[in-house]
């Protein structure tokens, strides 16, 4: 491991001397920064688990012939896992373990 942490440290120290030291990555679940990116990523957590929603019931009332009921059923489960979703974005001060 000594040679890992000696070139990492090396590469920053050449690509902070040559201005190519990259911003920290953002890490899955962080919440944007700004407004737009906030409501951008609010529309599509919801359109998103309706859009699965309604597929998965879709797929279920055509194989299992009880057209509109599965439809019915699972466009609601999306609809609740969409605004739960927008819920956790809008949480303040709490994280997921």
């Amino acid at each position: 491991m000594g040679d890992k942490d000696g070139f990492d440290a090396r590469l920053n120290a050449a690509r902070t001397r040559n201005g190519l030291q990259r911003p920290p990555k953002a890490k899955v679940g962080d919440a944007p920064k700004n407004p737009w990116g906030f409501g951008m990523r609010a529309g599509v957590e919801v359109v998103s688990a309706l859009v699965v929603g309604v597929a998965i019931g879709y797929g279920l009332d055509r194989w299992l012939g009880t057209w509109p009921w599965l439809f019915l059923v699972m466009f609601v489960v999306g609809s609740a896992a969409g605004v739960l979703n927008v819920y956790r974005l809008f949480r303040p001060g709490q994280r997921d373990r």
